[in-house]
């Protein structure tokens, strides 16, 4: 009798683990629209793939799915959210998905900040990693920003380096910022609790994996920050008025299964023309 409880259990766990793992490869493609209370009625709008925390180690969909998805997609700009990989070993794995982004003729270009799995990586190791993003047109933020224009409209990308890890510098990353809109991309979301002063129209990150293995809840991300514990662990919030955007990723970490969450691709479509009395170098 209790060989076959034990069976039963062993067959249970197996079945419910092959459709955690079947779960990593159900790509979910979310299309968002920000028309934020800054917004001017009609303005202009930029169309922002993001991607976040492709953990090359586990992911599960290849450079040529990727590009299925997204080759029919009106795509102004892409932004990268960090942790892209841990290992120097997958570094080459990232090459080709950095050539189907190249082949998805952003009109504005790729930006990229890193995560807290970039900086397992050491020394010569991570300047690779940096310097692969670079060699194939991905701008890499580091607490800076950068104005370009866009449709006749200002835009300030801002890229703000990882929370988490402690290397978020935000005086720096709003230095010299200029009039316009403020995109903001970072890796771990906590950062807004810490931004009332620094104004964003839209902020883009991931970090949280929509908790990965969610049963019902991500408790296990209790230690990752203040949002986790407010279970606000994916999709789209706001905070102290500005609305900010947490990716489910694409890959994972740990054991590569997904229970309650979908890896994920985001379009955002983000007004561009903000109101005046929105002084971008007021922090």
């Amino acid at each position: 009798m209790k060989l076959i409880i034990l069976t039963a259990i062993i067959v249970v766990l197996f079945y419910l683990f092959k459709k955690a793992y079947k779960n990593t490869h159900d790509v979910v493609l979310n299309k968002i629209k920000i028309d934020s209370v800054q917004s001017i009625k009609n303005a202009p709008t930029l169309k922002i793939l993001q991607l976040s925390d492709l953990h090359l180690e586990n992911i599960s969909i290849t450079p040529d799915q990727l590009y299925e998805k997204l080759k029919n997609e009106p795509i102004d700009l892409i932004a990268l959210t960090g942790d892209f990989l841990d290992r120097k070993r997958s570094i080459p794995k990232l090459v080709p998905y950095l050539k189907v982004l190249n082949k998805l003729n952003a009109q504005y270009g790729i930006y990229a900040v890193l995560g807290n799995h970039d900086y397992v990586l050491r020394n010569n190791n991570l300047q690779l990693l940096i310097e692969t993003l670079e060699q194939h047109n991905c701008k890499v933020m580091n607490n800076e920003n950068e104005t370009i224009i866009v449709k006749g409209k200002l835009l300030n990308i801002i890229g703000i380096d990882d929370f988490s890890t402690k290397r978020s510098d935000l005086p720096a990353s709003y230095k010299n910022i200029k009039f316009g809109t403020n995109l903001v991309l970072t890796h771990d979301p906590n950062i807004v609790l810490h931004m009332k002063k620094y104004h964003f129209d839209y902020l883009l990150s991931g970090h949280f994996h929509g908790g990965q293995i969610c049963y019902p809840k991500a408790y296990h991300l209790v230690k990752m920050g203040k949002l986790a514990r407010m279970n606000i662990v994916k999709g789209l919030h706001v905070q102290d008025g500005k609305p900010y955007y947490i990716n489910e990723g694409l890959g994972q970490t740990g054991v590569n299964i997904r229970v309650g969450s979908r890896p994920e691709i985001t379009l955002h479509e983000l007004s561009l023309a903000a109101i005046e009395k929105y002084e971008a170098n007021a922090i």
